[in-house]
């Protein structure tokens, strides 16, 4: 892994709250591209709750697909391809091509679609590299603990 992707992903938030937001349905991969799942994680929120960029990049995409609003930013010096976060139901208050900020409001929820899968509003925050979808929870990992020698101790 890269070295500024390491230091990104220290420096990286959730993208509702504080406080921390629950988790109503976490990461389910999908055997195969079309296969069943869940590529992303649900974050329960109220509509008109503040969405905010969790890293800095650019908005690469804002707008409406299968009439939910959806934002991509897409997050610099992450490799080949760049990591890219989404977060929809939203509606975007960035357009695409503006450079925002680890924190900067970038949406609102939106009222959630008759057909959700979340028992009350949630936003849906998802994690791309190309076409494969990852766990946005490996952004917000701090690194692993490291054990340091002791000294002075009987």
């Amino acid at each position: 892994m890269h070295l500024t992707t390491l230091l990104l992903m220290a420096a990286l938030i959730w993208p509702v709250g504080p406080p921390r937001p629950e988790i109503v349905r976490g990461w389910e991969p999908p055997a195969g591209p079309y296969g069943p799942g869940h590529r992303g994680l649900d974050l329960a929120a109220p509509p008109g709750t503040t969405v905010n960029a969790a890293a800095s990049g650019v908005v690469t995409f804002a707008g409406q697909v299968a009439g939910r609003g959806v934002l991509t930013i897409t997050l610099p010096d992450t490799g080949s391809p760049p990591l890219r976060t989404t977060y929809e139901p939203v509606t975007p208050t960035v357009a695409t091509g503006t450079t925002v900020t680890r924190g900067q409001p970038v949406a609102t929820l939106a009222t959630p679609p008759e057909e959700t899968h979340c028992p009350e509003s949630c936003l849906h925050w998802g994690l791309l590299r190309g076409d494969t979808y990852l766990n946005p929870l490996l952004l917000l990992r701090q690194g692993p603990s490291r054990l340091l020698p002791v000294t002075g101790v009987p």
